[in-house]
């Protein structure tokens, strides 16, 4: 799953790793939630690339309230395409997410009290340059006369080598070759597009344990996504 994760860049620099025409501005945030308003990467009708706040948690456009966007956060890769929460976003209205890095919790290993807590990893890439989550997007209102609300979600697949010892699911994450096809609202192949929901190669991030301090919704900063002073070799 993905649970919480880092926007650590200003907009110009979407802007150019996108190549984007246009994009809304946002703050950096080191914690974001779900629910949260997050910059959302997608394609427009006209074929622009742009990039617009949605709140991440997919409400469907056939929902009756808002509410079922609670437990949308994430989508597992395998079946978003049949599912019915999902399945008309995956062929018409996909996106991306761009993060700095998310988080993940470890549970604590065996033999330890059974209340120790989680202990949470940030995961980034190699390189330093924005991560591409796969994700779907939606368009909700409560009645004709209300305004539109823009919801999102994160497609999730089975972790790779480096998460797997943190936890069993992770982000799909796009490397660019995979954008275009991706985002386009002409592409509706589910056959075509369902092969890049894979778990990325685990070379491509870096990994380490950071304070617990995240796992407070309330928490934010750059201290955050620092290492924990007694923290093994960071992996990557």
């Amino acid at each position: 799953m993905c649970g919480r994760y880092v926007v650590a860049y200003d907009p110009q620099t979407l802007v150019s790793g996108f190549s984007l025409t246009r994009v809304v501005p946002f703050p950096k945030r080191w914690n974001i939630a779900p629910q949260s308003a997050v910059p959302v990467v997608y394609e427009t009708r006209e074929g622009e690339r742009v990039a617009e706040l949605m709140r991440w948690g997919l409400v469907p456009h056939w929902a009756k309230d808002a509410s079922i966007g609670h437990k949308l956060n994430n989508a597992r890769a395998e079946g978003v395409f049949d599912k019915p929460s999902f399945r008309q976003a995956a062929r018409r209205r996909r996106c991306l997410l761009p993060a700095s890095g998310f988080y993940e919790w470890q549970a604590p290993a065996a033999g330890l009290p059974a209340k120790t807590p989680k202990q949470p990893w940030y995961f980034s890439a190699a390189d330093g340059a924005p991560l591409a989550m796969a994700g779907l997007f939606e368009a909700w209102r409560p009645s004709d006369e209300a305004e539109w609300v823009l919801t999102c979600c994160i497609i999730t697949t089975v972790a790779n080598a480096l998460m797997a010892p943190i936890h069993e699911r992770m982000p799909v994450l796009l490397q660019p070759e995979h954008w275009s096809a991706w985002l386009s609202r002409g592409q509706q192949d589910a056959a075509t597009l369902a092969p890049m929901l894979l778990s990325c190669p685990p070379e491509l991030l870096r990994a380490w344990p950071v304070s617990r301090a995240v796992s407070r919704g309330t928490a934010e900063g750059e201290a955050l996504i620092e290492p924990l002073a007694d923290a093994p070799a960071a992996a990557g």
